[in-house]
């Protein structure tokens, strides 16, 4: 009789038990799985939210090049602009956008440009609204000498999107700096039609 007691042959030391190695890898690999889980969502959040803008500065702007032009010279914010506002911020809301209480704004004016700050309702930072009613580009007209200027409406918007990664990667480097606010910004053009 051996002294040690049975000795094991190799096949059974192959095949003992590895549940604690199992464990292990999983406790390794759970924080890779939720940041890339997480990232995944924030990302294509990211991407919706963005669609959702242009759609708003589009609608916007196909609302404003309908708008009569002959309020512009008024002193102050004309009630076309506030219209196109109100456009913009209904939008957003029906989106399920936060509006950061655009729709209570008033413009600051630079006329024929008007901008509109918003930060409040629990905002992430500033939304912004530019309504541009005399926004011209050049036209290439075929079988012409010169081009022409189009005369538009440029809707703008700028979104303080709130990156959710940024807490969940401290699970794999605590001391990443990564995440915030990201301004996620888009336009549109459309042709008056007056």
């Amino acid at each position: 009789m051996r002294a040690f007691g049975r000795m094991r042959s190799l096949s059974d030391f192959l095949l003992a038990d590895t549940r604690a190695s199992q464990m292990a890898e999983f406790a390794v690999s759970l924080p890779l799985l939720v940041v890339f889980v997480v990232g995944i969502f924030d990302f294509g959040e990211a991407f919706n939210v963005k669609q959702k803008l242009n759609g708003a500065a589009r609608e916007g702007a196909r609302f404003a090049s309908s708008l009569p032009t002959n309020d512009l010279s008024a002193a102050g914010t004309p009630n076309s602009v506030t219209a196109i506002r109100d456009l913009v911020a209904s939008y957003l809301t029906t989106a399920r956008i936060n509006h950061c209480g655009l729709d209570a704004k008033n413009a600051t004016n630079a006329a024929p440009t008007w901008t509109y700050a918003a930060s409040g309702n629990g905002c992430a930072g500033t939304l912004t609204l530019t309504i541009e009613r005399q926004y011209a580009f050049q036209e290439t007209v075929p079988n012409a000498t010169a081009n022409i200027n189009v005369i538009s409406t440029r809707v703008t918007l700028s979104y303080p999107y709130p990156w959710r990664f940024g807490r969940v990667i401290k699970l794999v480097a605590p001391g990443a700096a990564y995440g915030g606010v990201t301004q996620i910004s888009t336009d549109a053009v459309v042709p008056n039609m007056d």
